[in-house]
This record gives C-alpha cells, sequence and structure tokens, in this order.
C-alpha cells in the first residue's frame, strides 16, 4: 500500500519560513519523480516545484522561484521543500505526488495528470 504523508505545515508570518517534509512508503521513492502542488481555496490544484527521480533537476513555478527549494533523500524516502519569504498569497493546502511515468520530460511533470500517488495534503497559512 503506497502512502505519501506531508508534514510541516502551520501557520507563519509573512516574510517567514516554512519546512514541509513528505514521507512515503510501499514504493520505490527512486524510482518516482516527485512534485509539490498547492491548492487555495476555490482554486485549481497548481504545481510548485518537482524534482527528477535523482535530484540533480528540478523546476519551479514562477511565483515561488528564488523563494522555495525543494529536495529528496531517496536514502529516507522522503522530500522537502523549504520555504522562505512566505507571502500571503502561498496561503494554501500543499500536496506531494509521486510518478513513475516512462517518457515525460520535466517541463511535463508540472502537471496533476503525471503523477500516480498524492498525500492528503498539509495547510500552510501566512498571515500579513
Amino acid at each position: 500500500q503506497v502512502q505519501l504523508v506531508e508534514s510541516g505545515g502551520g501557520l507563519v508570518q509573512a516574510g517567514g519560513s516554512l519546512r514541509l517534509s513528505c514521507t512515503t512508503s510501499g514504493l520505490t521513492f527512486s524510482s518516482n519523480y516527485m512534485g509539490w502542488f498547492r491548492q487555495a481555496p476555490g482554486k485549481e490544484r497548481d504545481w510548485v516545484a518537482v524534482i527528477s527521480r535523482t535530484g540533480v533537476n528540478t523546476n519551479y513555478a514562477d511565483s515561488v522561484k528564488g523563494r522555495f527549494t525543494i529536495s529528496r533523500d531517496n536514502a529516507k524516502n522522503t522530500m522537502y521543500l523549504q520555504m522562505n519569504s512566505l507571502k500571503p498569497e502561498d496561503t494554501a493546502v500543499y500536496y506531494c505526488a509521486a510518478g513513475n511515468s516512462i517518457g515525460y520530460t520535466m517541463l511535463q511533470i508540472n502537471t496533476p495528470r503525471a503523477y500516480d500517488y498524492w498525500g492528503q495534503g498539509t495547510q500552510v497559512n501566512v498571515s500579513s
């Protein structure tokens, strides 16, 4: 049974930082590209950052570039999202996702349909 569990969300003031973790089980972590997505109330689920199977390649949405850093530890089956300089517009439920389809490029894994497994989400609230 595949499980993805996010943690690290919470309430923070604008300008502050949070570090999200995504702990996985039941899958071969190193065989999966991974991504962080977020969904604000009344909005679609948007991608935030994605990372390749080895962790060498990453890609970020323009809205978070330079503020967020995605990383992974394949030995711990865990992915991270370091979020700095948080803004009120970063408020959302953050989801981690894992995908193992063959043939996707880094530019193609920034869409939810590229992913096979999802976590339950963790709430991030940024106050102004």
